[in-house]
């Protein structure tokens, strides 16, 4: 892990929103700019900024009547700077501004760099964007009984069905591998043969212990190169119990496979 920026998943995403509400929330829009072709001509200047939250993986600025909705993807983030100060990524990187007065008099300007799945739909309409994610365990809403019941009807391989959003949203792949490693779950068991509730206990532990710190680890040693068990480390020896880390792929179809690991010995 040592040189690579964690993958935006829950917990990162839960951060963002976060600054961004510290920032944002009662504040009034004085620059608006999408730079994407479907949304282009969107203009919520003037509108008051009511709230930044997340839904798993999504992001979701309420602004007025209106919601825009954001996804981080592999690479995305969003920056918060006072008005004036220097961008810390390129500019052409920049797919979403918002400037804002906020009540304390600060000036804002928020950057959302290589973002994905950039819409402003009706507040009202929330629901036709993020309706199908299953519950999320940053959530005030949380239900972990609903998530284990999503998981346990569920047939495909684990690692694949642990991913899904529709089962629980927030979880990524370093999370799913991170969590079939400590349960000793093998990936490509069925989910509906595994403790489903015991996974979704533990992600959720997991995935709430991380939620505030700037550097996610699982093995609670925030060194570099330290913070994981399996994820990245295939043809290292097991830090439980020697056995070299095998890595592999599976997904849902061969279009959206993910990089898995695991440990032979220690998950059968």
């Amino acid at each position: 892990m040592a040189g690579r920026a964690p993958v935006p998943e829950g917990d990162s995403v839960f951060r963002a929103a976060r600054r961004l509400n510290t920032a944002l929330a009662g504040a009034t829009v004085t620059r608006f700019e999408l730079r994407v072709p479907q949304a282009a001509t969107v203009d919520l200047t003037g509108d008051v900024v009511h709230d930044v939250v997340a839904r798993g993986k999504h992001l979701l600025h309420r602004i007025g009547p209106w919601t825009l909705h954001t996804h981080l993807k592999m690479e995305g983030e969003w920056h918060v700077y006072r008005r004036g100060e220097r961008w810390r990524a390129p500019g052409f990187r920049a797919r979403a501004v918002i400037g804002a007065h906020a009540p304390d008099g600060t000036e804002w300007e928020t950057v959302g760099f290589d973002l994905a799945d950039i819409r402003v739909v009706p507040t009202t309409a929330e629901d036709e964007l993020v309706g199908y994610l299953g519950p999320d365990p940053l959530s005030d809403a949380w239900d972990p009984a609903a998530a284990a019941q999503n998981l346990a009807a569920d047939s495909r391989a684990v690692h694949v069905a642990l991913q899904d959003q529709r089962n629980v949203a927030g979880f990524g792949n370093e999370y799913v591998n991170e969590i079939l490693f400590v349960r000793g779950v093998l990936p490509t068991t069925p989910a509906s043969e595994t403790d489903a509730a015991s996974l979704v206990d533990l992600g959720s532990r997991m995935i709430r212990a991380n939620r505030d710190r700037s550097d996610r680890t699982f093995t609670g040693d925030a060194r570099p190169g330290r913070t994981t068990w399996v994820y990245r480390r295939e043809g290292r020896p097991c830090r439980r119990c020697g056995t070299l880390i095998r890595g592999g792929s599976l997904g849902a179809d061969p279009t959206r496979e993910r990089i898995v690991f695991w440990c032979p010995t220690c998950q059968r």
